[in-house]
Order: structure tokens, then sequence, then C-alpha cells
């Protein structure tokens, strides 16, 4: 007998331990003078009163003791929810009757003064659990959950399938409750689950699937209350700041490739404005537009292929239709540099296009073959990896100058180049440059230097014009493309669209190039006060 009471003792006593740990006594909810928080009242020893009461207790499940708040909210919107959640309804109400800051902790109804808190505290202070009347910075709440909603939003799961503690109203609405037990603390901030690898988030959510480390923790970004960004729920007023939390070169782990470090350089993509929800595509970037986090894996590519770490992002194809993901680089690319913002060049020329998607189109005169292979059958200049028929991205040229495509050992990507034109390598492009490996890295990065001074190229004179006249490759090329619409293929072939601050009308008002087959073709042009009228080279 005495050691089945012993027995029964031990039981209740292990009991009563884990009820300790789950229940409110040892959390922060615990607002008596026994709580161990750094809020607590001075005096009053029950623990429960400061929500709910025996008696006497408002016409509100269960048992509560604390007015509602009656102020009107600020509520969460976005393009991105479908939903448009109400005015703070049910359990949610009752959480922000303390945690709006417009009802005092101690104010309960079954009191007739207010209980007094410790330190003067009268409500919770400004953060985090203080989130005032404004929620459009907080995770929406008060909405409905249903498979309508699922069906607007593909990035949903059926909430049929929730787990058991993950819980929707009566309503079916999604509530503080949702995520949070205000009784059970062991999982911290009164998750209603552990949320490691993001378990909590990813019961409502579909994001995608990321090798990257880093992005697989919704909370590496995100927070859910008082996010500086509004309602993008970032841990940054910016999705750029927010991304080099991680991606400055910093010491505290986890860190991803230094980037920071490109977007100081002399010409970048612009990732400093703030979030405009209203446009999709605005006229200034942010990393999200070219990087999907979510989606995003190290895997290799090859080109035209979007590469991997973009993610799944959106694009505009080459006919100039928006893509929801974009198959190939150019696409994204051309998100901002075709027919939304035209790129005016920096280089005057003789045929004027400043949309990128022409002039890269399978149809147009002459292009660098980002999209299909180039039309030239004969380009003996060609380093050894490259013929006729690769193709090859937009970010072989435009890259970072200390990135691995600029022969470097840093990271690579379109964020920022102490180039001119955001180019991997240099490319001048004044008149009377002296030649060597240097001047025109880029263009030898593909087309071997000795073969295109020499006879062998497909051009024979381009020694006399580069070396000898001190002429840039861009007086005669223009890299992109000529598209059909301004050129033909007779004086545009090869890229030729000549520099008008460089080449000029000839004696006779001419300037046009000639093609006459193959390596052979004719001028009629004024460069260096050379008159050619016309100047022809062959074989």
């Amino acid at each position: 007998m005495r050691l089945a009471t012993y027995a029964a003792i031990l039981a209740l006593a292990a009991t009563h331990a884990l009820a300790q740990v789950t229940s409110v006594v040892n959390s922060p909810h615990n607002l008596s003078a026994s709580g161990k928080g750094k809020i607590h009242a001075s005096g009053e020893q029950e623990i429960c009163i400061f929500c709910h009461t025996p008696h006497n207790a408002l016409p509100i499940e269960p048992l509560w003791n604390r007015n509602l708040p009656v102020s009107a909210y600020q509520v969460y919107s976005s393009n991105s929810l479908k939903a448009l959640p109400s005015q703070p309804t049910g359990s949610s109400k009752k959480c922000l009757s303390c945690h709006d800051g417009t009802i005092a902790l101690g104010s309960v109804y079954s009191r007739g003064q207010t209980i007094m808190m410790s330190g003067g505290v009268t409500t919770l202070p400004p953060g985090t659990k203080n989130l005032g009347t404004d929620l459009r910075d907080d995770h929406p709440i008060s909405f409905r959950y249903d498979a309508t909603l699922v069906t607007k939003n593909g990035k949903l799961k059926d909430p049929t399938g929730l787990p058991t503690s993950v819980r929707l109203d009566k309503n079916h609405e999604v509530q503080c409750t949702t995520c949070h037990d205000p009784h059970d603390n062991s999982k911290t901030r009164f998750l209603v689950m552990a949320n490691t690898a993001s378990q909590l988030c990813n019961s409502c959510h579909v994001q995608g699937v990321t090798t990257v480390a880093n992005h697989v923790n919704c909370n590496s970004c995100h927070q859910s209350h008082s996010a500086p960004s509004g309602p993008y729920l970032l841990k940054q007023a910016k999705t750029t700041d927010t991304c080099l939390a991680c991606h400055s070169g910093g010491t505290k782990p986890p860190q991803g490739p230094n980037i920071a470090a490109d977007l100081k350089k002399f010409t970048t993509h612009d990732t400093s404005s703030a979030i405009n929800l209203a446009d999709p595509y605005p006229n200034h970037i942010t990393c999200s537009d070219c990087h999907e986090p979510h989606t995003m894996t190290n895997t290799p590519a090859v080109a035209p292929n979007v590469p991997p770490k973009y993610g799944k992002v959106k694009g505009v194809t080459s006919g100039g239709g928006a893509i929801n993901v974009a198959r190939y680089e150019y696409e994204v690319c051309f998100k901002c540099h075709a027919d939304k913002n035209a790129v005016q060049p920096k280089i005057p020329r003789q045929v004027v296009q400043a949309n990128l998607r022409l002039k890269f189109d399978a149809t147009a005169v002459s292009f660098h073959p980002v999209e299909v292979a180039g039309k030239s059958g004969a380009v003996p200049s060609l380093r050894p990896g490259l013929t006729t028929a690769s193709i090859i991205y937009c970010s072989d040229c435009h890259n970072s100058d200390t990135g691995h495509k600029a022969g470097a050992s840093g990271p690579d990507g379109v964020h920022g180049s102490g180039i001119p034109g955001l180019l991997a390598r240099r490319y001048e492009t004044a008149d009377n440059t002296s030649e060597s490996a240097t001047a025109y890295a880029l263009c030898y990065g593909c087309h071997d230097r000795n073969i295109l001074l020499s006879d062998q190229s497909s051009f024979k004179d381009h020694k006399k014009h580069i070396v000898e006249k001190n002429a840039p490759c861009s007086a005669c090329h223009d890299p992109h493309g000529i598209s059909s619409a301004q050129g033909t293929t007779t004086k545009n072939s090869h890229l030729i669209n000549f520099d008008t601050r460089i080449v000029f009308k000839n004696s006779t008002g001419r300037l046009e190039y000639n093609s006459t087959g193959l390596r052979r073709g004719a001028c009629y042009l004024k460069c260096h006060n050379e008159n050619h009228n016309p100047e022809s080279y062959g074989p």
C-alpha cells in the first residue's frame, strides 16, 4: 500500500511539473506579482484574473474579464493576399485588448479599480508586443481562409489539411490563436507548434523549394509583427536591406556572397528605393525583381535557361508577353529593358532602337546570340568552347568586375561593376584608344585577340582600324544588335551600326556599309578624315 501511494505521489508530481512547463504560470502572460516576466503586477496574486473571472464575467467566452477595444484599426492589405481582412474579430480582438496599447493591462471588468503594475507600467511598451492600432505591418487576421481563397491564391494550402494545432475559428477565419496559444509558451512566443525549418509557416503557405540554407527559414527575412516593410513583413524597410543582412560580407553567420560591395560601385542596378506595392514592374528594382528567394537553388545552368539562383521569378517573353515564371535569363532582363523602359544608348548610333527585346529578337538583322544562335556561319575568332551555335547570357557581359566571369574570385551577378555599363570587363568606346588586351577585354573574352587582329579574321582590316588607327570596336559595332524594323541584312549584318560621333557621311553624303558576300563588303563613309567612296574589302 505504501509503495502504491508513493508511486501515485510521483506520478502526480510529474504531471504537475509538466503542467508548469506548458501552463501560463511560468510564462510572460502571468501578469500577477508572482510572474517572472519583465511586466507584472505590484501586488496582485491572482494569475488568471487579467483575462478571466469565474463570476460576473462579460458575456464573452470564456468567462472574459476585459473590455474589448473600440478603436478602428488600420488593417492589413496587399496585392498578394487575395482577401480583405475585416476589423479584428473574435479571439484577435481579445488579444488586442492588451496588445494594441489602448487599454491598461490592469483594467479588468471584475475589479472596481485598475490593478497596479510594477514600475508604474500601464500598457505594453512599444515594439513587437504592442502592435498599436495600425495592423498593416502585421500578419493579417480576421479573414476567411477557405477553398475559395486557396483558388485565388495559389500559394496557400487547402485549410482542410491544417495540423490539428493550427486552428481557424468557427467562422473559418484566421485569428491570433491560429498561430498562438496564450496559455502555452513551451514552443516560445506562445506558438501553437515549433517553427523549426518554418514548419508553422508552411502549415498554410506554399512558397516552393529552395536549396539555399538560410532561405528555408522564413524568420531569416520576415517578422510577423511590426514589420518595418509594412505588408511585405520583411525585417527591414527595403527588400535590399533585408537581403544585405546576410549578403554584406559581415562576420555574423549565416553569410551569403558579399553583394553589398557591388552595390556601391560606379554602375549598379538601383535597389535603393522603397517597396511600391502598386507597381509589379517599377522603374527601380529590388533584389526580388530578379530573384525569387523561396525557390532559388545553387544548381548550374546552361544559356539561355534561367539560372536556378534566380528562382521562379516573373519575366517578359521575346514576344513581349508577361509570364509568371521566366524560362530564360533574357526574359528576366526584358521586364525592365524592353517595352517598359526604353534603354537609351550611351553611344549615338546611325540606327537607333531603345527596345532591347527587338534588338535580340530571332528576326533581327544581326545580334549577339542571347535568344538564339547567331546568324553568321563563319566567326573564326571565337575562343575554344564557343561555336557559331553557342548561346550566351546577358550576364556573360553585364556582371560584376570582381566576379568569376571577370576572371576574379568575387560573387557573380548584375548587382554592380566598377566599369561603365555594368560590364564585367573593360570595353573602351572613346576614339583614339590605344588597343590592348585590357582595353577591349570584354570583346576578347569571347573573341581570340590574335585571330581577330590577323588575316584569319572575318574582316582582315581589324588590325588596321583598331591598332593602327586607334578606332574602338564600338565605332562600327553595336553589341546588342540591330532590329529588323530599323536595319537590313545588306547594311547592318555583323552588328554594323556606326557611332555617329566617330563615323560621318562621305563626300557624296553616304554613310553606309554594304555586305557583298562572305568576308566581303564595302564602306561609304568618312572616318579619321579618310573618305571611303567606297572602301571595299575581301579575302
